[in-house]
C-alpha cells in the first residue's frame, strides 16, 4: 500500500493563438493544472492535466464564463487532494474511485448544477490520477509504459505501432486556406467540429445547414487528396458533433447530404452526435458512431456498445488513465475499437496519450494507429511548451507528413513520460501542502 503524506496543486494559464470554437462556443486560453503527490516513504511525483470547461460541461462555461468556470474546476482538483491526503491505496484506480464521487458532489455545489456532468469531475481529476500513476511507478521501480499496464488490461493494448495518424482539428474558425494548409502538410484524417450555432440563437435547423455546408466545403478541398494510409487511398473524415444534435433525424439528414456530395464513404467516424442522456440506438446509422463524453466507466461503455456505437474514444488526458484502462478492456472484449482523442493538451501530455494510442488496434478504414493532437495549432507558446518536455527534441514529438513516427527509442523511453517534469515541478516552489 502507498500512503499519501502530502499533496500540492498548481496551475499555469496558456493563451491560444486564436479563439478555438466547438460546442457552440469558443475558448481563449487553457489552464494547465499540475498535482504533486508525496508518499510516506519520501517519494514524490508530478501529474499534469488540462482543464477544458467548455468540453466537459458547456453549461458551466456559458453560466460562469471561461475564467470562473476554470476556477471552479481547479477548486475541485484541490478538494480531491484534501480528501486523499492520509489515505492509502494499492493501485491508482482504487485511489481515483475513492475521490471521484466526493469531487463530483463538491462540483455540483460549486456550480449549482445538481446534474453536473461526470466528465467535468474527471477532467478535474486528470492531474491527480496522473500523479498517482507516476508515484505508483516510482514506488515500484517501474520505468516502462508496458510495465505500467495492469495485467487485467493488457489484452486491449497488444499493438506496437511504428506509425500513428496525427489528426488535426478543423474548428469553426478555420478558413479554406487553413484547411488546404493541413492537407498540404500531409494530414489524411481530418477531425471536423460540427454543431455550430451560426447566429447564436440555438436554432437546430440553422445548425444542420451550417454543418452540411461545412462538410461540403471540406470535401471539395480534400476530395482528390491521396494517401497510402487509408483503405480507400484517400483523405478521410472524423465528424465530431459534440452532443449537439437532439434527434437521429438530424444525423441522418447530415449523412444523406454526405452521400449526395460523394463524401459518405470517406467518413470513418461520427463522434458523440447526441447528448449523453440521449439513449437513441444507432445500429441503423450507415457510419461508425463513436462514444466520447457519454462514457465515464465500464458500465456506460457497455451500454453504448449495446446501443450500436461502434467505437469508443479514450481520453487518458481528459478522463484519466484509470478510467481509460477499464473502458478499453470492456471495448476489447466486445470487439469494439478504441482510439485516442485530444483535449488540446501540452506536448508532454500528448506523449502520455500517445503511449496508449500506440498500443491500440487500428480503427477500421485506416492502416495505422490513430491519435488526435491539435495543440500545435492552438497554443500561442507551443514551441516554448515543447521545451518543458524532457524529450522535447525527440523525433516522435512532432508529426511529419501527417504521421507520428514511433521508433524503438519511443518505446524504450516510453515517450519520456517517466522523466522529471522540471518546469512543472517549479510551479510548486512557493506552494504549501493542501
Amino acid at each position: 500500500m502507498i500512503r499519501l503524506a502530502k499533496a500540492k496543486a498548481a496551475v499555469e494559464k496558456e493563451p491560444l493563438v486564436h479563439p478555438f470554437g466547438f460546442k457552440g462556443g469558443s475558448i481563449s486560453e487553457l489552464w494547465q493544472s499540475a498535482v504533486l503527490l508525496g508518499g510516506e516513504s519520501g517519494g514524490e511525483a508530478v501529474g499534469l492535466g488540462v482543464q477544458s470547461v467548455l468540453w466537459s460541461d458547456p453549461r458551466v462555461f456559458f453560466a460562469l464564463g471561461e475564467t470562473e468556470g476554470n476556477a471552479v474546476m481547479y477548486a475541485m482538483t484541490r478538494h480531491a487532494l484534501d480528501r486523499a491526503v492520509g489515505s492509502a491505496f494499492a493501485s491508482p484506480p482504487e485511489l481515483l474511485e475513492s475521490v471521484a464521487g466526493p469531487t463530483l458532489e463538491y462540483g455540483k455545489r460549486a456550480t449549482g448544477l445538481a446534474d453536473l456532468r461526470e466528465t467535468f469531475a474527471l477532467n478535474a481529476l486528470v492531474p491527480f490520477d496522473h500523479a498517482a500513476w507516476m508515484l505508483y511507478c516510482r514506488e515500484r521501480g517501474i520505468r516502462s509504459f508496458d510495465d505500467l499496464i495492469p495485467d487485467d488490461y493488457r489484452g486491449a493494448f497488444g499493438y506496437r505501432h511504428a506509425k500513428l495518424a496525427a489528426i488535426p482539428v478543423v474548428s469553426y474558425q478555420h478558413t479554406e486556406s487553413d484547411i488546404a494548409s493541413m492537407l498540404n502538410e500531409g494530414y489524411f484524417v481530418l477531425k471536423i467540429k460540427l454543431g455550430a450555432d451560426p447566429d447564436q440563437d440555438g436554432d437546430p435547423g440553422k445548425m444542420l445547414e451550417w454543418d452540411k455546408r461545412r462538410l461540403e466545403t471540406i470535401h471539395r478541398l480534400a476530395a482528390d487528396r491521396k494517401t497510402p494510409y487509408t483503405d480507400c487511398g484517400l483523405v478521410v473524415y472524423y465528424l465530431d458533433i459534440n452532443g449537439r444534435y437532439e434527434r437521429k433525424e438530424q444525423l441522418m439528414r447530415l449523412i444523406d447530404h454526405a452521400d449526395r456530395i460523394g463524401a459518405l464513404d470517406r467518413i470513418v467516424l461520427v463522434e458523440e452526435p447526441f447528448a449523453e442522456d440521449n439513449k437513441t440506438p444507432v445500429h441503423d446509422v450507415p457510419v461508425r458512431v463513436a462514444a466520447d463524453e457519454s462514457v465515464h466507466n465500464e458500465r456506460e461503455a457497455a451500454e453504448r456498445i449495446d446501443l450500436g456505437y461502434g467505437a469508443i474514444t479514450l481520453k487518458p488526458i481528459a478522463k484519466t488513465m484509470s478510467v481509460s484502462f477499464k473502458v478499453a478492456k470492456v471495448a476489447g472484449e466486445r470487439g469494439v475499437p478504441c482510439f485516442c482523442a485530444d483535449l488540446t493538451v501540452n506536448p508532454l501530455m500528448v506523449d502520455w496519450n500517445k503511449n496508449v494510442a500506440a498500443r491500440l488496434a487500428p480503427v477500421p478504414g485506416l492502416k495505422v494507429g490513430l491519435i488526435e493532437s491539435n495543440g500545435s495549432q492552438n497554443y500561442k507558446n507551443w514551441d516554448l511548451m515543447k521545451q518543458y518536455h524532457p524529450c522535447g527534441d525527440a523525433g516522435w514529438v512532432e508529426p511529419k507528413g501527417g504521421i507520428y513516427e514511433l521508433d524503438e527509442s519511443f518505446y524504450a523511453e516510453s515517450g519520456g513520460v517517466f522523466e522529471r517534469y522540471v518546469h512543472y515541478e517549479r510551479l510548486f516552489a512557493d506552494q504549501t501542502d493542501v
